[in-house]
């Protein structure tokens, strides 16, 4: 790195959510409740300033903060400006559902907390300060699954803190087996001192390790939580829950798998690679024959980690692994809120029946769900379509070919799954379900389309932005 210092200013995306995190909390204990509002737009501003704060940081050197502990380098600056950008999104999401609802703030601050958990998880450079951004992004993130305090939503709670929970313990215990093997927890003396430690202790430590980081990411075999929790939770928190935490944990593996773990002497890149496959073919088999709209997206975001571990896999391996996984991390970021925001465009549209005919009584916003479904599929212009293809570049680059041609059989089947929602929907009359509409939701359905064409339009000079140097 090119600098070292204690300058609060180094983490000021992270310090602006916090601060609007607090202040909301105290605003909202006090505000009527049909002002509790004013919540949501201190969270936007705090989510702008943030963006604004990462993208004058990207242009600087590369740094670390805090005794090393946290790192300021491309990779933040990307996830920074990727996760506020979806919380933007989500927060537009947010505005008509929980309107006065009795607690509405508590919904922004919640937002917020799991997001700088996130940031916190993708920034570090230490398996403490790794922990504590899982806890961080997890705990607010069982009370946004339960939100509504219905049978539905207290079940998928409910699963999904007892999952998260016990592979936690998991991963604190691995956190302890790597510290007994590499005498440290930061990346830069962990990464030199595992190589000499035994092997099984080194791999008793990942897999732990693995175990918390993959759930978070809703990765096999830490999936299990992922198609309950998205159906029982209410469409704008299902939306958060299939992007923000995954953008925070599938950054921390590549940096864990660069800085820490390539070279430690246990089949790294083989192991990855094998979740990876597991991820995408199970995700897309279980989807096929769905017929509840958050069920299929739930299965859907399953199979999308299995594509965005490829880069993961040849961390160390190949140069192109980086700049894939930030440009397919950004792609699948907007094109998931999107198809998910057209979700909450139509609150009384759950099953794939109830989409029949949506062309003819909405026209953009079935042209936004297309748009976003076939981007999740990886048809061009779309930005998934350039994510996808950098990284079976990266696959092929790093040795692993194999897995890149799994990935491309697997995007071919996910045609089928994803169709099943495109056809009624541009097709047959329209029934009562597509009556009501979010304006919110729709004009968020539309920029995330537009959002997500332009990136892959613009993906020639934004890929060169990403390919700083991840070392420590």
């Amino acid at each position: 790195m090119t600098d070292m210092n204690e300058n609060p200013l180094d983490i000021l995306p992270e310090l602006l959510l916090a601060a609007s995190a607090v202040l909301g909390l105290l605003l909202g204990a006090w505000l009527p409740r049909r002002w509790q509002w004013l919540v949501g737009i201190l969270a936007c501003g705090a989510a702008l300033a943030g963006i604004v704060a990462a993208s004058v940081a990207a242009a600087g050197p590369d740094l670390t903060a805090f005794g090393e502990g946290f790192t300021v380098d491309p990779v933040t600056s990307t996830t920074r400006v990727v996760v506020l950008g979806s919380v933007l999104l989500v927060l537009a999401l947010c505005a008509r559902p929980f309107h006065a609802h009795p607690r509405e703030s508590e919904l922004y601050v919640l937002l917020q907390l799991s997001a700088l958990g996130a940031l916190v998880m993708a920034g570090a450079q230490d398996l403490l300060l790794l922990a504590a951004g899982y806890l961080l992004a997890s705990v607010p993130a069982y009370a946004l699954a339960g939100f509504r305090k219905d049978g539905p939503g207290t079940e998928a709670a409910l699963k999904y803190y007892v999952i998260g929970a016990l592979l936690g313990v998991v991963m604190l215990a691995g956190i302890t087996v790597l510290y007994a093997a590499g005498r440290a927890t930061g990346y830069p003396l962990l990464g030199p001192a595992l190589p000499q430690a035994p092997v099984s202790l080194v791999a008793a430590g990942t897999v732990g390790l693995l175990a918390g980081v993959l759930f978070k990411a809703g990765a096999v075999p830490a999936h299990f939580w992922v198609p309950d929790a998205i159906q029982g939770s209410t469409a704008p928190v299902a939306a958060f829950l299939t992007t923000v935490p995954k953008i925070g944990a599938l950054t921390a593996l590549l940096r864990l798998g660069e800085a820490a773990l390539s070279d430690s002497g246990m089949p790294w890149a083989a192991l990855v690679s094998v979740i990876a496959a597991a991820s995408m073919t199970l995700g897309n088999l279980a989807a096929f024959f769905q017929t509840d709209v958050k069920r299929l997206l739930a299965y859907s975001t399953i199979s999308q980690v299995g594509y965005l571990l490829l880069p993961v896999a040849v961390a160390g391996r190949s140069d192109l692994a980086q700049p894939a996984l930030l440009y397919y991390l950004a792609a699948y970021a907007v094109t998931n809120l999107g198809a998910f925001a057209v979700v909450c465009a139509l609150p009384r549209a759950t099953r794939i029946d109830d989409y029949r005919g949506l062309a003819r009584r909405r026209p953009l916003l079935a042209a936004s769900l297309v748009t976003c479904l076939l981007g999740l599929v990886g048809t061009p212009p779309t930005a998934v379509f350039v994510g996808k293809l950098e990284a079976f570049t990266a696959a092929f680059d790093g040795g692993y070919a194999w897995l890149a041609v799994l990935a491309a059989v697997n995007t071919v089947a996910s045609l089928f799954y994803y169709l099943r929602l495109i056809l009624p929907a541009v097709s047959g009359r329209p029934g009562d379900a597509l009556t009501d509409g979010d304006l919110p939701a729709r004009v968020a359905a539309y920029t995330a389309a537009a959002v997500s064409v332009g990136l892959g339009v613009a993906a020639g000079p934004v890929l060169p932005l990403l390919s700083g140097s991840l070392s420590t």
